[in-house]
């Protein structure tokens, strides 16, 4: 049987989307809340603080999210939740008080979920499941750059403008440059229906058999969690956390290498690993987070140890983003893909809220080096599980065969 074709059109224009939805809606924060907090009154802390609860908030209603993408379709949440994103983006500029502002980001972050990597897999998914995890891969290539291009720019535009003008912007590019495309990539799947193109149900059966199903949903489940808690802690900290160290303005540029390792890794899987499964991939990113981890907190304020963090915590990063949504469909199959994948979304975001918080009061409290080494070793953990689980599918095959 042929290779079914990727959906170029479909993964372009999620690309874009997610460039915009991750760097306005994720990225923005870390280098918007200094002067959010001096707006408000507040400690950095307590801003990351409200970025924890509203990460929390995400993961209690990514379960639902992915209900409505099997319900009503991928691209239809992901429209509505570009409206979502602009509105939210609208109320954080205007808030006029802690309060509102503090809704806002979690309202912000709900909207999120419709917008980003789990809708957008969902939607590949959809459109055609044989091909959904080069599609995977492709789109995870293009969108890796949204921290590259939104942690510069975001930086620059508050020599211009006030992170209140900055949302205000950024609400307009969901709303003028998401929405179109995602109404664009829900007619075209209609279409596609409607002329024949293909069947309207279609699915790919997963290496985990029926009966060992849920045990193994709750294993990745934890892993993603684990993971979650280790990236999200450093992407949130990660120019603020460098500049601490010493590196000043340059903090700035060495966090930008985040996002081409990013892609760099996503290319490099997509010429060379083609015969990796998922669930090597996954154990490979792991690996990568925590050693860059390990690096920095090693180094100090080096230059040449921050520079080799930021890079391996992107390459890590970058195959964990195509793990996460090729590693269910590869061990559970199509169906029902948006549910599941919204459980593990809730796992994710849940595990993680906690993160921004916890690692500000713990390098207060601790210091840099030893949070950092911390945050290693609790990474560490989801390389194993996620060794257990590469053995346990290779097993299945094995018997299979």
């Amino acid at each position: 049987m042929p290779n079914p074709k990727v959906p170029v059109g479909t993964v372009c224009a999620l690309g874009l989307t997610q460039i915009i939805g991750y760097g306005s809606l994720y990225y923005s924060f870390s280098i918007l809340a200094p002067g959010i907090a001096a707006d408000f009154g507040l400690t950095l802390a307590q801003v990351f603080a409200v970025f924890s609860v509203s990460l929390f908030a995400g993961g209690l209603t990514a379960p639902y999210i992915g209900r409505q993408l099997d319900r009503i379709g991928a691209a239809t949440v992901m429209a509505i939740g570009s409206v979502l994103s602009a509105l939210t983006l609208i109320l954080c500029a205007w808030s006029p008080s802690t309060a509102i502002f503090a809704l806002a980001i979690v309202l912000l972050e709900m909207s999120s979920g419709m917008v980003q990597y789990q809708a957008a897999f969902a939607a590949l998914v959809e459109a055609e499941p044989r091909s959904a995890s080069r599609s995977i891969t492709y789109l995870t290539l293009i969108a890796g750059f949204a921290s590259t291009i939104f942690w510069p720019i975001s930086a620059t535009l508050l020599s211009y403008m006030s992170w209140r003008e900055i949302y205000l912007a950024y609400a307009g590019l969901n709303l003028f440059v998401c929405l179109p495309l995602h109404l664009w990539i829900r007619r075209t799947g209609k279409a596609a229906v409607a002329g024949g193109q293909k069947p309207l149900r279609e699915s790919v059966a997963g290496a985990i058999p029926p009966e060992r199903r849920r045990g193994a949903v709750v294993i990745v489940s934890a892993v993603f969690a684990f993971l979650g808690f280790t990236l999200t802690s450093m992407l949130a900290h990660m120019v603020p956390m460098l500049g601490t160290l010493g590196l000043g303005s340059a903090a700035v540029v060495i966090g930008s290498l985040f996002g081409p390792a990013q892609v760099l890794s996503r290319l490099i899987n997509m010429i060379f690993g083609t015969r990796l499964a998922p669930p090597g991939l996954a154990v490979i990113s792991a690996a990568l987070m925590v050693f860059g981890i390990v690096i920095l907190a090693l180094s100090g304020g080096q230059l040449p140890g921050a520079v080799a963090f930021s890079l391996c915590l992107g390459l890590g990063s970058g195959i964990n983003s195509i793990a996460q949504g090729s590693l269910p469909l590869y061990l559970f199959g199509s169906e029902g893909y948006g549910a599941l994948t919204g459980k593990m979304a809730a796992a994710r975001l849940v595990a993680g809220a906690a993160a921004p918080f916890v690692f500000a009061a713990a390098m207060e409290q601790l210091g840099i080096s030893a949070s950092l080494l911390a945050n290693a070793a609790l990474g560490s953990i989801g390389i194993v599980a996620f060794a257990a689980v590469a053995v346990a599918a290779k097993q299945t095959a094995d018997t299979s065969n």
